[in-house]
């Protein structure tokens, strides 16, 4: 497989690469060999997606003003609902 270098690629951009690989995955109109390199593309763009989703995730965060007007933040998933 040849060596893709991700660091310049949005999320959008790597997500819609990796639907273009499953349609044409799906369409089997791919020889194998291209196939097999398509798979582990959309294997290494699926994980960066899933990173890219996670550390979004992670810098969200709940902003709390107390009522002596002080601001502090806690990660979003504490918060109850």
């Amino acid at each position: 497989m040849k060596e893709f270098d991700f660091t310049k690629l949005t999320f959008e951009d790597a997500l819609s690469q990796l639907e273009n690989i499953v349609r044409e995955l799906e369409a089997g109109k791919i020889k194998l060999d291209d196939a097999v390199d398509a798979y582990e593309k959309a294997t290494t763009l699926k994980k960066f997606c899933e990173d890219k989703l996670k550390n979004a995730q992670l810098k969200i965060e709940k902003i709390n003003v107390a009522s002596d007007g002080t601001i502090n933040t806690e990660p979003l998933d504490k918060i109850e609902e």
